[in-house]
């Protein structure tokens, strides 16, 4: 028996076990993992290493599984460290992104929470992994007396909100920089928003930027609005 073709089939063995838990037989071996060899010297090599004591058949299947001193031969001898360290690399990489984006959207949906108790408006932002607005304090506008009087307005507002791709959208075409900016009744683009006014800007957290502020009535206390925009700004910066 060739010594590399049972390191081999034992690692062809180790691999498919770990991937799916599932006894290996040996026609999954051939068909696989593409040994140019026929059936039966599969079937001699898997008893040879069985005997040896690197693989087992558990209960009655006719698949076999790795011992310990397969899986030692394997860690010691056989596994492919190089690609395992990038697939590792890769891995981390794409987990870390994930989790940076998580806590960022944490550290925002706390911010907007506090806007939104603040300013008895609704108060917005856009998440750092996609192109969509949540809002909270929704509704903080529906009992203004603007609104709840007018059920036209109230209605076309909602409709914006639900639909927070366009409110993203006239955000990115409003002139909106670092300086929080209030856009006024017509000053909004879209229609039906012009019944209120927006106190936004641009916020930056962990290299992600997009935009944090507060959306209600024309009859808004503008300064403390602004003001307070830029202080939860600052919480998030922290």
């Amino acid at each position: 028996m060739s010594e590399e073709r049972k390191k081999q089939i034992l690692k062809a063995i180790i691999n498919h076990f770990v991937e799916t838990a599932e006894p290996v037989g040996s026609n999954t071996i051939l068909v696989s993992y593409q040994f140019h060899v026929s059936p039966a010297t599969i079937r001699n090599d898997m008893m040879t290493l069985e005997e040896e004591g690197y693989i087992y058949q558990p209960h009655t299947s006719a698949g076999r599984i790795p011992t310990d001193k397969g899986y030692r031969l394997f860690v010691d001898e056989m596994a492919d460290y190089k690609k395992a360290r990038q697939e590792a690399i890769k891995a981390l990489s794409t987990i870390r992104e994930k989790y940076r984006i998580e806590k960022v959207r944490e550290k925002l949906y706390d911010a907007v929470s506090l806007l939104a108790r603040a300013t008895n408006s609704v108060s917005f932002a856009t998440t750092p992994d996609n192109p969509h607005t949540f809002f909270l304090g929704m509704s903080n506008v529906l009992r203004q007396p603007e609104f709840s009087q007018n059920s036209v307005n109230a209605s076309e507002v909602m409709e914006v909100l639900e639909r927070g791709d366009n409110f993203v959208k006239t955000l990115a075409s409003l002139d909106v920089t670092e300086n929080v900016r209030t856009f006024i009744g017509e000053e909004n683009i879209l229609p039906q928003i012009q019944s209120c006014s927006i106190v936004v800007s641009k916020y930056h957290d962990d290299g992600y930027t997009g935009y944090l502020g507060v959306l209600g009535p024309k009859r808004m206390n503008y300064a403390y609005n602004i003001v307070m925009v830029e202080e939860i700004k600052k919480l998030l910066n922290k």
